[in-house]
């Protein structure tokens, strides 16, 4: 697969997990069952906020925000793959590639800013309590929300463009699942310093202020709620943040173990499976964390069937 300067007329194989035939249909019921519970259980959190009057809170307009944006994490991916495995093709241009890149970067991006938004509001619940609807009114949470998406959209461009600017000359091999951002850049035969510096310097920005800003909160909240007297009164507001507490140190703990094997490790098999853990499972586990430990959740499901029954 020779390619001159003309990079746009090129395609990309994306090499997926394992070339093995007997493999083949064992991996594609897998990652379909995941699609489709993915699908399923984050398109039930948003049914249920949308038609429940009692959960048009701030707290459940960021989840139902949050199950959205993991639909479009999965969607970004899992079908691309799912229709290589099926059809034994695993081509991919290159405009599909760059959309494809473009759109992961929004999406995990978004998720990062949503899990901050939500850490935020925990810790006004908790911390501000008497204050609590004064500070989290429907236009500050109206503004988190679009000022997310702004930040994700020139970031997610950004990055895109940089990538547009480098030339691939052979070997266009990606041994991934799908076309992740450094595996593009390691194909590229171009300078690739400022991709790798506006990389860096996004991931500080971006990555690092967000999980400051979430350490932040749960310090205040941990203050918090040490200093309320009741054993009771304690388990209240801590239960109030456990299930964003368990998605956050779900989304960064694979956000770290992708960091990890993409570094330490020449192993494209690990590198692809850490991030099916980043961009699948976590997308998948989200609403069952976040519904198991919630009864207004269940019973707002509960209504929603029963409605439609």
């Amino acid at each position: 697969m020779e390619l001159g300067n003309d990079t746009r007329n090129s395609e990309f194989l994306l090499l997926g997990f394992s070339e093995e035939p007997e493999l083949q249909p064992f991996l594609f019921g897998l990652f379909l069952s995941m699609y489709l519970v993915t699908i399923l259980g984050n398109l039930l959190i948003i049914l249920a906020v949308n038609s429940d009057s009692h959960l048009h809170t701030p707290m459940y307009f960021f989840l139902a925000n949050l199950s959205f944006v993991d639909i479009c994490v999965t969607s970004t991916t899992v079908p691309k793959m799912l229709v290589n495995i099926h059809t034994q093709r695993k081509i991919i241009t290159y405009e599909s590639c760059i959309m494809q890149m473009y759109f992961f970067i929004l999406f995990v991006g978004l998720d990062n800013f949503l899990l901050t938004v939500m850490a935020y509001d925990c810790f006004v619940a908790i911390c501000h309590p008497l204050h609590y609807t004064v500070i989290m009114n429907p236009r500050l949470c109206g503004l988190l929300i679009l000022v997310s998406w702004i930040m994700n959209i020139l970031h997610s461009l950004l990055e895109t463009l940089m990538v547009l600017q480098l030339s691939f000359c052979t070997h266009l091999y990606i041994p991934h699942f799908f076309c992740e951002l450094n595996q593009m850049i390691q194909l590229a035969c171009s300078d690739t310093f400022l991709n790798n510096l506006v990389i860096y310097f996004a991931a500080v920005l971006l990555g690092g202020a967000p999980l400051a800003g979430i350490l932040y909160s749960y310090s205040k909240i941990v203050s918090s709620i040490r200093g309320i007297s009741s054993a009771l009164g304690r388990y209240k507001a801590f239960s109030t943040c456990t299930s964003h507490l368990s998605v956050v140190s779900l989304f960064y703990c694979t956000s770290l173990g992708v960091h990890l094997s993409s570094t330490a490790t020449q192993s494209s098999l690990s590198s692809a499976t850490a991030s099916v853990m980043y961009a699948v499972v976590t997308p998948m586990l989200n609403p069952f964390i976040y519904s198991l430990r919630n009864r207004d959740r269940k019973e707002a499901l509960k209504v929603f069937f029963r409605g439609k029954s």
